[in-house]
C-alpha cells in the first residue's frame, strides 16, 4: 500500500497534478471535524460520570447528616432515621462504583481518543504547512533556473542557481515522504480511534455492572421491596388525608361564608366579655410627628397578664405592654372607627390600637379588662369571669328601690348645706322633696349616655421635669383613700378657697337639674362604670372658688385647665357615704340659640370633705349674688344723677333765654323813645331767632307754671 501510495504519487506530482493528494487531504479533514465531534460526545459521558459520582456522595453524605438536624415539625422519627442510614450506606457503595467507573473511562476512553487528537491530527496539519512550504520555494527555484541566458552564460549565477534547485527539490522530496507517509498511516490510526475508546467504554461499563451486581443481593431487594411498601402505606394516608381536608375545607367554607364580613352582625355573634385569652390582627398607631403618625397592621395576642405583639415575617412575638393593673376605653381617634386605649398602671405608656369590628372591639376590651383584674389565675377563669361581669352589671342596673334609698338621705344634705347654699342652688335641695317619688330614673340621667372617665388625659400630665402626682408611685393607685389639708385666701376683697390635690373624676350628660338625687345616680354609675372597666387613675388639680367661676388648676405649672362659669352651676351636692366625692351640675347652651340648653353633671373627689366645698361654692354664689345687687343699685343711683342733672342743665338753659329776651326787650324800647310821634303806621320787625326765642321761654315759662 505505502509503495502503491508512493509510486502514485510521484507520479502525479511529476505529472504536475494533485487530485490524489486533494483526495488524502478532504479525508483527513473529515476524519478531524467527526473525531472533535465523537470526543466531544465522549467527554460529556466522562463529565456526567463524575457529576453522578460526586451527586451521588453528596446525597449518600446528607442521607447521613438526616440524623443531626432539627426539624421545626418533624420530631425524633427513630425509623426514618435508620431507613435513611441505611440508604446512605448502599448509596456510598454506588458512589465508590460510580466512582471506580470514572477513573475506568478517563484510562480506557478518554486517553486513546485525546491522543488521537492532539498528536496525530495535529501532525497532519503540521506536515502540510511543510510540504507546502517547500513546494513554493522548489517552483521559485526551477523559476529562476529557467531565466538563465543562454547568451551570456555567467558560470558563477549558473552554479548558484542549480544548487538552489538541488537543494529545493531535495527538501520538497523529503516533506513529501514524510507528508504521504503520515497521510497513508492516517486511515489505519483513525480505525485505532475509533474502536479503542469504545471498547474501553464498554469494558468500564461491564465492570462498574459486575460491581452492582455484588452489591444488589437479596437482602437489599428485600429491604427494597419493604420500602416500597411502607410508600404505598404513605401514599394511601396522604390520600386519604387530603380527602378528609377537602371535605373540612367546604363544611368550613359554608359555615364561615358570614365571618368573612368585616363588621358582622351582632345579633348573630353575639359578644363573649368572659375571656381572659384573644388573638387577631389589630391596626396600632404610631406617632411619626406632633400631628402626624401611621398605623401599622400586627398580630396582638394576650399570654397571661402580658400584650404580646407579632409583626409579619417574626418567628415569635415580643412584649407590647404589661397589662397587669392597666386600663382600659373605647376612644375616638382621627376619626376612625373601634379604636380603645390601653393605659398601664403607672400611666407612663399607653397605646391606641383599632379593632376591625365592633365585636371584636369589645372582646378586647372586656378580655384586657379581665386580664387586668389578674382574672386569670385563678383556676376557672371564664367562670370567673363571667361571675364578676353579672355582679358589676348588676351593680349598673338601676334598683326600683332607687327612690327609697336617697329618700332618707336628702335631710342630711339639706341640714349640712346653709339656707343661702340652697337658695343659690336653686332651692334643689329642700322644696322639691314632695315631687321627687314622681321621678325616674329616665328623667334625671340620660339614658346610653357616654361615661367621660377623666376630662383631662393622665398621660398627657406626666411631663418630663416634673414630679409625680401624689398617690402615683409603683403601685395601684386608690383614688378614695388619699387625705390632705385645705388652704384659704382673701385676695382684694374676695373669698377664694383652694383645694390641693384635688382630682378629675367623670362627668356624664343629664336630662335634669331641679333635684340632688341627679348628682347621686350619676355618682353611682360612675362609680360603678369605674369598677367595672378598672379605671383608678385619676388627674389631680386644685380647685379654686372664687365669686365669678371655679377653676381647675395645674398643681406644678399653676395653668389653669378648665374653668366653670359660677352662674352656670345650679345643683352641688355632696355624697352621702363617701364625704370625699361630690358633684355639681352645670347648664351651659349647646348651640347658637341660647334657649338650647343642656346639663352636664361633673363628679369629683377632693382630699377634703365635700360638705366644705359645697359651702365654699354656696358662700360664693350668694357674695356674687350681693355683689350683683349692690351693682344694680349703684347703676340705679347712677341712673337718678343722671337725670337730675340732665334736668338742671334744662333749667339753666331756659333762665339765660329768659336773660337774653329781657335784655333785647329793653333795647327795643329803648330805639322806639325818640320816633314816638312819628311811629304811626310803622312796624317793629323781629328776625326769626328771636322769634323762635321767644316763643322757647313763654314754653318753657308754662313748662314751670305746670311744675
Amino acid at each position: 500500500m505505502l509503495g502503491r501510495v508512493y509510486c502514485g504519487i510521484f507520479r502525479l506530482v511529476q505529472g504536475g497534478t494533485r487530485s490524489l493528494l486533494g483526495v488524502f487531504e478532504e479525508d483527513a479533514t473529515a476524519i478531524s471535524n467527526y473525531m472533535n465531534q465523537l470526543y466531544q460526545a465522549m467527554h460529556r459521558i466522562y463529565d456526567a460520570q463524575n457529576e453522578l459520582s460526586a451527586a451521588t456522595h453528596l446525597t449518600s453524605k446528607l442521607l447521613k447528616e438526616y440524623e443531626k438536624q432539627r426539624f421545626p415539625l418533624g420530631g425524633d422519627d427513630e425509623v426514618m432515621s435508620s431507613t435513611l442510614q441505611q440508604f446512605s450506606k448502599v448509596i456510598d457503595e454506588l458512589s465508590s462504583c460510580h466512582a471506580v467507573l470514572s477513573t475506568q473511562l478517563a484510562d480506557a476512553m478518554m486517553f486513546p481518543i485525546t491522543q488521537f487528537k492532539e498528536r496525530d491530527l495535529k501532525e497532519i496539519l503540521t506536515l502540510k504547512e511543510v510540504f507546502q512550504i517547500a513546494s513554493n520555494d522548489h517552483d521559485a527555484a526551477i523559476n529562476r533556473y529557467s531565466r538563465l541566458s543562454k547568451k551570456r552564460e555567467n558560470d558563477k549565477v549558473k552554479y548558484e542557481v542549480t544548487e538552489d534547485v538541488y537543494t529545493s527539490r531535495k527538501k520538497q522530496h523529503q516533506t513529501m515522504m514524510h507528508y504521504f507517509c503520515a497521510l497513508n498511516t492516517l486511515q489505519y490510526k483513525k480505525k485505532i480511534a475509533l474502536l479503542e475508546p469504545l471498547l474501553g467504554y464498554m469494558q468500564a461499563q461491564i465492570s462498574f455492572f459486575k460491581m452492582g451486581s455484588e452489591n444488589l443481593n437479596e437482602q437489599l431487594e428485600e429491604f427494597l421491596a419493604n420500602i416500597g411498601t411502607s410508600v404505598q402505606n404513605v401514599r394511601r394516608e396522604m390520600d386519604s388525608d387530603i380527602e378528609t381536608m377537602q371535605q373540612t375545607i367546604e363544611d368550613l367554607e359554608v359555615a364561615s361564608d358570614p365571618l368573612y364580613v368585616p363588621d358582622p352582625d351582632p345579633t348573630k355573634f353575639p359578644v363573649n366579655r368572659n375571656l381572659t385569652r384573644k388573638a387577631g390582627y389589630l391596626n396600632a398607631r404610631n406617632k411619626t410627628g406632633l400631628v402626624s403618625s401611621t398605623w401599622d397592621r400586627q398580630f396582638y395576642f394576650t399570654q397571661g397578664g402580658n400584650l404580646m405583639s407579632q409583626a409579619r415575617g417574626d418567628v415569635a412575638g415580643g412584649l407590647a405592654m404589661d397589662i397587669d393593673n392597666c386600663s382600659v376605653m373605647a376612644v375616638d381617634c382621627e376619626d376612625r372607627r373601634y379604636c380603645f386605649q390601653i393605659t398601664s398602671f403607672d400611666g407612663k405608656k399607653s397605646s391606641i390600637l383599632q379593632a376591625e369590628s365592633k365585636k371584636d372591639h369589645e372582646e378586647w376590651i372586656c378580655t384586657i379588662n379581665n386580664i387586668s383584674k389578674q382574672i386569670y389565675l385563678s383556676e376557672n377563669p371564664e367562670e370567673t369571669a363571667a361571675r364578676v361581669n353579672q355582679s358589676a352589671l348588676e351593680a349598673v342596673t338601676p334598683s326600683p328601690s332607687f327612690q327609697q334609698r336617697h329618700e332618707s338621705l336628702r335631710p342630711a344634705a339639706g341640714q349640712s348645706r346653709p339656707p343661702t347654699a340652697r337658695t343659690s342652688s336653686s332651692g334643689s335641695l329642700g322644696s322639691e322633696s314632695t315631687n321627687l317619688a314622681a321621678l325616674s330614673l329616665d328623667s334625671l340621667v340620660a339614658p346610653d349616655t357616654p361615661i367621660q372617665f377623666d376630662i383631662i388625659s393622665p398621660v398627657c400630665e406626666d411631663q418630663p421635669g416634673q414630679a409625680k402626682a401624689f398617690g402615683q408611685g409603683g403601685r395601684r393607685t386608690n383614688p378614695f383613700g388619699e387625705s390632705g389639708g385645705i388652704i384659704k385666701s382673701e385676695t382684694e376683697g374676695k373669698t377664694d378657697v383652694q383645694h390641693s390635690y384635688f382630682r378629675t373624676t367623670s362627668q356624664q350628660t343629664v336630662k335634669s337639674d331641679d333635684h340632688p338625687d341627679v348628682v347621686y345616680e350619676t355618682m353611682r354609675q360612675i362609680l360603678a362604670a369605674r369598677a367595672i372597666h378598672n379605671i383608678f387613675r385619676m388627674t389631680e388639680s386644685h380647685l379654686l372658688v372664687t365669686c365669678d367661676c371655679l377653676k381647675l388648676i395645674d398643681p406644678q405649672t399653676q395653668v389653669t385647665r378648665l374653668t366653670f362659669p359660677l352662674p352656670c352651676v345650679v345643683l352641688y351636692a355632696t355624697h352621702q357615704e363617701n364625704k370625699r366625692l361630690f358633684g355639681f351640675v352645670l347648664r351651659t347652651s349647646s348651640g347658637r340659640s341660647e334657649s338650647n340648653l343642656s346639663s352636664v353633671c361633673y363628679i369629683f373627689e377632693s382630699n377634703n370633705e365635700g360638705e366644705k366645698i359645697c359651702d365654699s361654692v354656696g358662700l360664693a354664689k350668694q357674695i356674687a349674688l350681693h355683689a350683683e345687687l349692690d351693682r344694680r343699685a349703684s347703676e340705679k343711683q347712677k341712673e337718678i344723677e343722671r337725670v337730675k342733672e340732665k334736668q338742671q342743665k334744662e333749667l339753666n338753659k331756659q333762665k339765660q333765654i329768659e336773660k337774653d329776651l329781657e335784655e333785647q326787650s329793653r333795647l327795643i324800647a329803648a330805639s322806639s323813645r325818640p320816633n314816638q310821634a312819628s311811629s304811626e303806621g310803622q312796624f317793629v320787625v323781629l328776625s326769626s331767632s328771636q322769634s323762635e326765642e321767644s316763643d322757647l321761654g313763654e314754653g318753657g315759662k308754662k313748662r314751670e307754671s305746670e311744675a
